[in-house]
C-alpha cells in the first residue's frame, strides 16, 4: 500500500480509502466486518463514513457496524483513521440537522458513542450551511478540538470560495481550520477542477473524491449487470447518455488489457491535488480488484487521451473560460 499525507497535515494516509456506505443497506454486518478486516490487512487504514448511512433517519447504522467491529479489539481502532459527517438530518425537530452549534455538539456526541470511540480523527461537514455563520462553526469544532474529541476537521461538497472563506476566518481565529475536501471527482465529472481544486492546493487541503467511479458507469458499465448500483434505472438512463463515450472508454482501456474501474482510480491517483479516492466496495471481490490501480502507471500520453474522451472543464478558472 501506498501512504500520503492528508493534505498539509503530518497525518499519513493510504492511497486509498475504504468507504462505508454500503455497510448496512447492502452490505450485511459480518460481510462488513470482513471488508474491514481486509482493508486493514491491504494496509488501507483510511476510513469514510457519516452519521446519515445506514438509510434509517436517525440511527446511524452504518456507524454502529464500525463501533462494533472496533470493539472486538486486536488494535482495529488504534490502526484506523476514520472520518466521519456532520451535517445530515438526524431527527424531525428543527436543530437535528445542519450546522448550528448546537448540532454539532450532540452530533459529534452522538457519533463517538455509536463508533465506540473517544475521537474522531476526521470530522467533516457533509455540506455548506448558509444560514450558520462561520463565527459560530469554528467556536463550536474549537471546542470540540480542544476536548479531544476531534482531531481534524474536513469539508465536503464545497465550492471553492467556501473553502477560502472557511479557512480565512479560521486564520483569523488562529485555528488550523479544513484540511481537506471529499468532493465528487471522476473522469465523467470533472467541474471542480475549476475553483474547488485551485483553491484546495492553495491552502494545502486535500482531495478526497467520491464517487470515483460515477456510480458504476465508469466501471464497465456497457457489460449487463446483474445486481448492484448499475441496475438503478438513472444509472442505466445516464449510461444511456453517455453510451459514445463509454464505447471510446471501455475499447480504450480493453486495448491496454486492464479493467475500466482500475483505469477510473488509476486517473484520480494521477492527480496532484487527490489524496485518496474513496472506494466502496460492496462486496469483498470489489474491495481486493481496487488495488490494481495502485499498479498503473498512465503515460503523459495516456492522460491526454483520456482527456479527448472525457474533457474537464478546460483547466482552472479563469483561464479556462477567459484571459
Amino acid at each position: 500500500m501506498e501512504y500520503t499525507y492528508l493534505g498539509r497535515t503530518g497525518l499519513q494516509v493510504s492511497r486509498l480509502c475504504l468507504g462505508t456506505m454500503n455497510f448496512g443497506p447492502y452490505t450485511t454486518e459480518p460481510d462488513s466486518y470482513a471488508i474491514m478486516d481486509k482493508a486493514l490487512d491491504l494496509g488501507i487504514n483510511f476510513f469514510d463514513t457519516a452519521n446519515v448511512y445506514g438509510r434509517k433517519q436517525g440511527e446511524g447504522i452504518t456507524e454502529q457496524i464500525i463501533g462494533r467491529w472496533w470493539a472486538q479489539g486486536g488494535g482495529r481502532r488504534e490502526k484506523v483513521v476514520l472520518a466521519t459527517k456532520v451535517y445530515g438530518k438526524m431527527g424531525d425537530w428543527p436543530n437535528e440537522s445542519k450546522l448550528s452549534a448546537r448540532h454539532i455538539k450532540q452530533a459529534c456526541e452522538g457519533s463517538l458513542k455509536r463508533l465506540q470511540t473517544d475521537y474522531i480523527d476526521l470530522y467533516q461537514m457533509h455540506h455548506i450551511d448558509r444560514n450558520t455563520p462561520w463565527e459560530e462553526i469554528w467556536q463550536a469544532m474549537e471546542q470540540l478540538v480542544q476536548e479531544g474529541k476531534v482531531i481534524y476537521v474536513g469539508s465536503s461538497n464545497f465550492a471553492g470560495w467556501h473553502i477560502v472563506q472557511a479557512n480565512e476566518l479560521a486564520k483569523q481565529r488562529h485555528f488550523m481550520g479544513l484540511v481537506s475536501e471529499q468532493s465528487l471527482y471522476n473522469l465523467a465529472a470533472r467541474t471542480i477542477e475549476l475553483e474547488v481544486i485551485p483553491a484546495c492546493q492553495a491552502y494545502g487541503v486535500g482531495i478526497i473524491p467520491w464517487s470515483p467511479l460515477s456510480g458504476g458507469v465508469l466501471a464497465g458499465a456497457l457489460a449487463k449487470a446483474s445486481e448492484g448500483r448499475r441496475t438503478e434505472d438513472w444509472v442505466q438512463e445516464r449510461i444511456e447518455k453517455l453510451r459514445p463515450q463509454l464505447e471510446k472508454w471501455e475499447a480504450w482501456c480493453k486495448e491496454r488489457g486492464e479493467h475500466p474501474a482500475d483505469v477510473a482510480l488509476a486517473w484520480l491517483l494521477h492527480q496532484p491535488a487527490v489524496t485518496a479516492p474513496i472506494i466502496g466496495p460492496r462486496t469483498m471481490e470489489q474491495l481486493t480488484g481496487s488495488l490494481r490501480a495502485l499498479e498503473i502507471k498512465l503515460s503523459d500520453d495516456d492522460l491526454k487521451a483520456l482527456d479527448e474522451i472525457w474533457p474537464g472543464p478546460g483547466g482552472p478558472a479563469p483561464e479556462a473560460y477567459a484571459w
